[in-house]
This record gives structure tokens, C-alpha cells and sequence, in this order.
């Protein structure tokens, strides 16, 4: 008895919010169509970047992990950019970063939607850092909480070497492959010089990528870029003072920033682009956990900024 009411309990937890979401949201076909724009007037659209960037599309699933799809998000941008009745775009940041070559595609589509002559500002929230700040700076002006954590300017990769472990549990690797940099990271054996050479090679210019885009996109000389761009975090304040952001405030400082910019008035309406799915505003999360590519912080920086942000919420 006591059993088969546990599992109705969790039945009714996760039966009734599924029902209410299909209620008003629908599922299934309808789901997957793009909400359809207010009529008439001029519009600011807002485009979330939420989670890890990574690269293709976000698959919404229960319990699913969000992360700020490449694909989603160049799809978002076009839309603004081709709907002439959408005036100016808040890109609302809240992303440690992630993948490089996601970051550059989404980026490039900030470009293009600039030169369509629309305003992009961006509203930064917890945290806007790494490849979260390379779309910032793609923008043309920047809002940022004081507390807000930004920055991270540079590249990481990381492989670990599991051989010592392997002997001591008797595991043998065999490896089969048609080049000696075939298996370049592997696990199963040291990292030969050559190999460290050719990554570090790789993350060096990749971080130059990034030195030129802030350096452009913020009109700052590239050797201050370069002794700002040692993967430190800035809190919003700091990053103010150093020229990596443009206004400390909130989301609707940022409203009322793009509004100046793009020369609306009150009446222009605020448009969410890309809305999630009624699973992700159930089961969704954004925790910044097993985060994927080069362009985010370090483990360290992960740790640090979890437990500092549990600090500031809890009070701890």
C-alpha cells in the first residue's frame, strides 16, 4: 500500500505540470512551430543565450540540461534580421561560454544583423564569460550587473592521463591507427612533445581570434586586450572599469539603452525570440555543469564561481 501511494505521488508530480504545460503551451506539432510575432508596431526581440554554447541544435527532453544551441541562436538572429518590423535585438546573456567555433558562427550573425543596420545590445546576467563574452563583444554596447561575472578571455583544453591507473588495474589499450597524431589526447599513454606543441599551437590561435575580436569590438588596442585576456573573471564593476563593458544596471537598463540606440519610442514592444519549450520551462536547468569546448572557464574557475554565487544566495 505504502509503495503503490509513493508511486502515485510521483505520478501526480510529473503527470499534472506535463498536462498544464500541453494545455497551454501544446506539444508535439504545434510545439515545434515558431510562436508568431504581435502584428503591427515597431519591436525590440530578446534572444536568451542560456547555459553552455555548444554547438548544433538544443534537444529539450524531461529533466534536460539547457544550453545555448548555435544553431537556435543564428536562427533567432536571422529572424530579427530579416523582420522588418523587429527594430533592435537585447541579447540576454547568461553563459560561462563553451565552444569556439559555435561562439564564432553566432557571432558572425551578430555581424550580420549590424549591418542591417540594427541595434544589438546585450543585458548580462549571473555570469556572460568566455565564450559568453565573445557574443557580448560582438554587440554594440553592453549592460552588466556590478556582481555580474565576466571576462574569462582565453583558451583551455584539458586531457588526462589514465595510464597509472590503467597498470594498476591490468587494462591493456590497443590502439590501431593510420598516423602517429591519430590519437592525439589519448588517455591511455603520455603526451608526446610534439603532440603538446600542436595543441598549444591550436589554443594560441584560437586565442588570438579572440583578442581580435574584443579588441575590435570594444575599440580598445590590442596589447591592453592582451593583459586583460589572461582568463581572469571580472565582476560587472571591474569589467566597467576596464573598458570591457559599457553601463552597469539591469535587464531594463538595457530596454531603455536599446531604445536610445535604436531611436524608439515607449511604444515599441518587447518580443521574446526562440521561446523555450513547455518541457525545458518544466524540467529545464542552467547549471553550468560538464560544460563542453575551449572557450569556458577552467575547472577551478567552475568550483570557484559555483560556490561564490551559493555564497551570495545563501547567504553562506
Amino acid at each position: 500500500m505504502k509503495k503503490r501511494l509513493i508511486v502515485l505521488v510521483l505520478l501526480a508530480v510529473i503527470v499534472i505540470p506535463v498536462l498544464l504545460a500541453i494545455k497551454q503551451n501544446g506539444l508535439g506539432g504545434e510545439g515545434k512551430k515558431k510562436a508568431a510575432l504581435p502584428k503591427g508596431g515597431d519591436k525590440i526581440g530578446i534572444i536568451y543565450v542560456e547555459g553552455p554554447i555548444v554547438g548544433g541544435r538544443s534537444e529539450d527532453g524531461i529533466f534536460g540540461q539547457a544550453v545555448a544551441a548555435g544553431d537556435d541562436l543564428m536562427e533567432q538572429l536571422r529572424e530579427a534580421r530579416e523582420d522588418d518590423s523587429i527594430k533592435a535585438v537585447i541579447l540576454r546573456i547568461n553563459s560561462p561560454g563553451g565552444s569556439a567555433a559555435a561562439s564564432q558562427e553566432v557571432g558572425e550573425e551578430i555581424d550580420r544583423l549590424r549591418e542591417a543596420g540594427k541595434v544589438i545590445v546585450t543585458s548580462m546576467g549571473d555570469v556572460a564569460a568566455s565564450g559568453g563574452y565573445w557574443l557580448a563583444a560582438k554587440t554594440d554596447y553592453i549592460v552588466a550587473n556590478p556582481a555580474t561575472m565576466t571576462g574569462s578571455i582565453g583558451v583551455i583544453m584539458r586531457f588526462q592521463e589514465l595510464k597509472g591507473l590503467y597498470d594498476k588495474l591490468g587494462i591493456t589499450d590497443n590502439t590501431i591507427k593510420s598516423g602517429p597524431l591519430k590519437d592525439i589526447g589519448s588517455e591511455a599513454r603520455p603526451m608526446t612533445p610534439e603532440e603538446k606543441a600542436l595543441l598549444q599551437g591550436m589554443v594560441n590561435d584560437i586565442y588570438e581570434q579572440f583578442v581580435d575580436v574584443v579588441a575590435e569590438g570594444r575599440k580598445l588596442p590590442r596589447e591592453k586586450v592582451k593583459a586583460l585576456a589572461d582568463g581572469r573573471i571580472f565582476t560587472g564593476r571591474q569589467a566597467k572599469e576596464a573598458g570591457l563593458v559599457d553601463e552597469l544596471g539591469n535587464f531594463y537598463t538595457a530596454v531603455e539603452k536599446t531604445r536610445e540606440l535604436a531611436h524608439l519610442d515607449e511604444e515599441a514592444e518587447l518580443v521574446e525570440l526562440g521561446k523555450p519549450s513547455p518541457w525545458r520551462k518544466i524540467f529545464g536547468s542552467t547549471e553550468t555543469v560538464g560544460l563542453s569546448g575551449p572557450l569556458r572557464l577552467s575547472p577551478a574557475e567552475e568550483v570557484a564561481l559555483k560556490k561564490l554565487l551559493s555564497g551570495i544566495k545563501g547567504g553562506e
